[in-house]
């Protein structure tokens, strides 16, 4: 049996995760190889796809979600990939009573009543075209609200938390719908730096480092999963929480698709989702 891992031509041959899976499915059995997923592949040579490292595909996305659809075995299934490929799935999980991040949709102008602000398109990957405002940028901010308004895409406006540059984002990472590892990801934002400048480009940009969930983390975390519409058993899933002005942990993202799983963090890892890997086979 192989199984694809679906990549980006940007990295032909998967990112770290990738390569972790492959080596621990080879004792199992199962050979394992990326695949381009907008590339010449016939898809039927393998017994189940699984999307990994696809960072390219927002420019494209109903390209993308078709190809997911015209899968006959893909993790995670097309459906959640179509819900969770647009971040108005905050919306769904905000509608459900969770924890999320304070979120303005598509607003007329910037807000006024927080001091720091991010503004971002809601499909969009490792923070492109996203900022972060604050005080004496209103221009600036108005500009980039404009223009992402301008080309039809979704606007998301939100505070920005201190927590970020003091405790960081918390990545919780499931298996099969268990809880697996935990990592803290560094800031990544920079203040004042207008859009072009705004992902910080030093050695500690999103840095990270193994980190463990709390109960409180463990609660909001599997209550957004068990609110995933359509979800069934989800192969991966990542819930990325920060602490908000009370302490209690909120939603930034629910990466259902194609998130890095920090397998590098996690010895046993890899060896929980090959296992994973094998029994769906």
């Amino acid at each position: 049996m192989t199984i694809a891992f679906a990549t980006c031509s940007l990295l032909p041959d998967g990112n770290d995760d990738v390569r972790a899976l492959t080596a621990a499915l080879a004792p199992l059995g199962i050979g394992a190889e990326p695949a381009v997923w907008d590339g010449d592949v016939d898809w039927s040579r393998y017994d189940l796809v699984v999307i990994r490292s696809t960072w390219d595909y927002t420019d494209r996305r109903d390209a993308f979600v078709a190809w997911a659809e015209s899968l006959p075995h893909v993790l995670n299934p097309a459906g959640v990939v179509r819900w969770n490929t647009d971040k108005r799935y905050l919306r769904d999980l905000a509608d459900a009573g969770l924890p999320v991040v304070p979120t303005l949709w598509d607003p007329d102008d910037i807000p006024s009543a927080w001091p720091e602000y991010v503004i971002k398109p809601a499909v969009s990957i490792g923070s492109r075209d996203t900022a972060r405002w604050g005080a004496g940028e209103e221009d600036e901010a108005r500009a980039h609200l404009r223009s992402l308004r301008d080309a039809g895409r979704t606007v998301m406006v939100q505070p920005y938390l201190s927590a970020v540059d003091t405790a960081g984002e918390k990545a919780l990472v499931f298996c099969e719908g268990e809880y697996s590892h935990a990592a803290r990801k560094a800031q990544i934002l920079r203040a004042g730096a207008g859009i072009e400048g705004a992902v910080r480009d030093d050695p500690s940009r999103g840095h990270v480092t193994p980190s463990t969930a709390t109960a409180a983390e463990l609660d909001v975390a599997e209550r957004a999963l068990a609110a995933v519409p359509g979800g069934g058993r989800l192969l991966y899933a990542r819930v990325d929480l920060i602490p908000g002005p009370d302490g209690t942990p909120l939603i930034i993202e629910l990466e259902l698709t194609e998130p890095s799983l920090f397998l590098g963090h996690a010895p046993a890892g890899a060896h929980r989702f090959a296992k994973a890997l094998a029994s769906r086979l």
